[in-house]
């Protein structure tokens, strides 16, 4: 038998989870289980919805056509992540399906991909990177998944922005004559969650977009250090550094509360 610690899967449903739900698990869901894992009807596994919490499960029908498990016991109880957006230019494949995986994984709860004057891509597969998003999320044991937001312009992004929330610019070094203090400085500052930041195209914002971001109170330039990174780089750096600072990257994962088999 499988104890949720070593379950041999671990899946985001939509569904309702409660003491004996039913799971309903998709064609592609019930393919990776029968056909990847080549687990069979009484097969355990772990479930969550990003609302119920982590639920031990088990395995009741697998077919080509989809499959079915049932929620037995709650593992973990349902934990909010850090409040923190990541506002990114979109890159080309596959540095923007690492940009998903990586930001879920560093705890992000918002990807909101920006178009700016530079910005080469034209258009975002958002149900792609949600797709990445979900996978990460199984994988590293978060508890939710990142709500990945249709593409906006810089524009639009700034005259909607909840001015109440600092926007760190990951501003390149000497750019317009915008002051870049370290980045531990401004999170200082800015407090904590929420807490956003914003990561340029692969060419560098135009000097008329870092002109006008210079000019709005909620925007906190900010230095990622002496080297300029690349735009896939650059937003993870600022996750990992934001995590270790005021985020919860140096706590412990909830423990589960079950681990019989």
């Amino acid at each position: 038998m499988t104890s949720p610690k070593t379950a041999a899967a671990r899946l985001y449903v939509t569904c309702d989870l409660l003491e004996g739900a039913a799971v309903d698990l998709p064609g592609p869901q019930a393919h990776y289980l029968r056909t990847v894992l080549r687990l069979a009807p009484g097969a355990g596994l772990a479930v969550f919805n990003g609302r119920d919490g982590e639920w031990r499960a088990r395995l009741e029908r697998l077919d080509k056509a989809g499959g079915t498990a049932v929620a037995e016991l709650q593992t973990r109880a349902q934990q909010g992540g850090p409040d923190v957006t990541l506002c990114f230019a979109p890159i080309k494949r596959p540095g923007i399906d690492f940009i998903a995986e990586k930001a879920t994984e560093l705890g992000t709860a918002v990807l909101q991909p920006v178009f700016t004057a530079h910005t080469d891509v034209t258009r975002v597969n958002v149900e792609r990177l949600r797709a990445n998003a979900i996978e990460a999320a199984e994988q590293c044991e978060r508890l939710d998944v990142p709500e990945v937001r249709v593409p906006v312009s810089l524009a639009a992004l700034l005259e909607a922005w909840p001015t109440a929330c600092p926007l760190l610019l990951a501003a390149e070094r000497g750019a317009s004559g915008l002051a870049a203090p370290p980045l531990a400085a401004a999170v200082r500052e800015a407090g904590g969650p929420p807490v956003a930041f914003l990561i340029g195209p692969e060419g560098g914002f135009a000097a008329s977009e870092l002109d006008d971001l210079g000019k709005l109170a909620f925007v906190h330039p900010v230095s990622l250090g002496p080297r300029i990174l690349r735009a896939d780089t650059a937003g993870l750096a600022a996750l990992a550094c934001w995590q270790s600072l005021a985020g919860d990257g140096g706590s412990p994962p909830p423990a589960r509360t079950d681990t019989r088999p």
